[in-house]
């Protein structure tokens, strides 16, 4: 209701401000000269009076004065005619401004607004400004960090994700081997390197991207997600059998409730294969899915598989506040998060974990080891 009294009152004042000016009568242009030269008239008068000009000159400036006043005379008589066409133009727009203008308005706000839309907190609209802004906020304050410390490594490995996640995949690149660079190789980081090359290659994984892959196995032959492209790679190149049997071992040795499950599952679905067996049913302590579970997968959509993620990530996240002395079981939990990009509930959780493991030193430094590679550290 305020909104359209606010609207009222801004269309009142278009039209008043447009009806004003048309409802004064002009004055003629002539009506103000003749005020002039008969002042023009009695200022010579006054001047010969006192002596200032003579008697000749008086006389030549009346005579001008005179002649210029019964030209501006005969232009400020009214004609009837003119007149007219003036009043009736005039009374033409004052109609036109009250008409014209609100309905104007209102039509083009009715195509262009929301009227049926409810307002909304002035608070609200901040908060969501504020919120899509922080994370190029941060991202600036990263890049101008690296600006005056090019060799700082840390901020290669914060900024390398968050590119990736803005679709910057020439960025992530940089970023990526700016970080080996400075950190030397590790399989993560040249696992890390093959994923932006990729992204950048709209999920080609070429040549380039399976060398980085290739080299991460060599130095970690469990690698997951060297060993997940590198079946991309084989599926790219025609050959599903190997595709098959790449995706076939990640799941074999895969934990019961790695979040990853459903996606290589889906993978292994595409060209083919089918999921290994299930041993034996997961324990209480250790929840995942069952084998119906990850046979069923392959044929979920994407909103139902990250339902089905998000849901083995909070069981682990559950088990874990209970058995809180499984540090594979943390890395597991900070990885997930990470990945559904769920970062401040892997901040949280990697604190949760150094207190259950503060006991623990060998278990507290591979989780503090983590913690870095994740670039989680506060």
């Amino acid at each position: 209701m305020t909104l359209w009294l606010v609207f009222a009152l801004m269309t009142a004042a278009a039209v008043f401000a447009v009806l004003w000016p048309l409802s004064r009568r002009g004055a003629a242009a002539g009506g103000s000269d003749v005020v002039v030269y008969r002042d023009q008239l009695d200022e010579i008068a006054r001047d010969r009076a006192a002596g200032l000009i003579g008697e000749a000159e008086a006389e030549a400036a009346r005579i001008e004065v005179s002649r210029r006043l019964l030209a501006a005379a005969d232009s400020a008589e009214p004609k009837p005619a003119s007149e007219a066409s003036s009043l009736w133009r005039r009374r033409a727009a004052a109609i036109a401004g009250l008409v014209l203008l609100p309905v104007g308005a209102a039509a083009l706000y009715l195509t262009l607004g929301s009227p049926q839309m409810p307002g909304e907190p002035l608070a609200a609209r901040l908060a969501a400004i504020h919120q899509g802004n922080s994370i190029f906020s941060m991202v600036s304050q990263v890049e101008a960090h690296l600006e005056r410390n090019p060799n700082d490594a840390r901020g290669y490995e914060v900024l390398a994700p968050v590119y990736l996640r803005m679709g910057r995949y020439s960025d992530a690149v940089a970023a990526r081997r700016k970080l080996l660079a400075l950190s030397g190789e590790s399989a993560e980081r040249e696992a890390d390197l093959g994923e932006a090359l990729t992204a950048a290659s709209n999920g080609v994984v070429t040549d380039e991207a399976k060398s980085a892959f290739d080299r991460a196995i060599k130095l970690d032959a469990q690698e997951l997600k060297a060993r997940f492209f590198l079946g991309l790679a084989a599926e790219q190149d025609g050959d599903k059998t190997k595709a098959a049997s790449i995706w076939r071992g990640l799941l074999e040795k895969a934990p019961a409730d790695a979040p990853w499950i459903p996606m290589v599952s889906e993978a292994l679905a595409r060209v083919g294969g089918t999921p290994p067996p299930v041993a034996s049913a997961p324990s209480a302590a250790a929840p995942g899915p069952s084998a119906q579970d990850v046979q069923a997968a392959a044929g979920m959509s994407a909103q139902d598989r990250e339902a089905m993620i998000r849901g083995m990530v909070a069981k682990l996240a559950d088990r874990l506040k209970e058995h809180g002395d499984d540090v594979e079981g943390w890395q597991r939990l900070l990885r997930a998060y990470m990945v559904l990009g769920e970062r401040e509930k892997a901040v949280a959780a990697a604190a949760d974990a150094k207190r259950a493991l503060s006991d623990k030193p060998e278990q507290l430094a591979r989780i503090e080891g983590a913690i870095k590679d994740m670039g989680l550290q506060p």
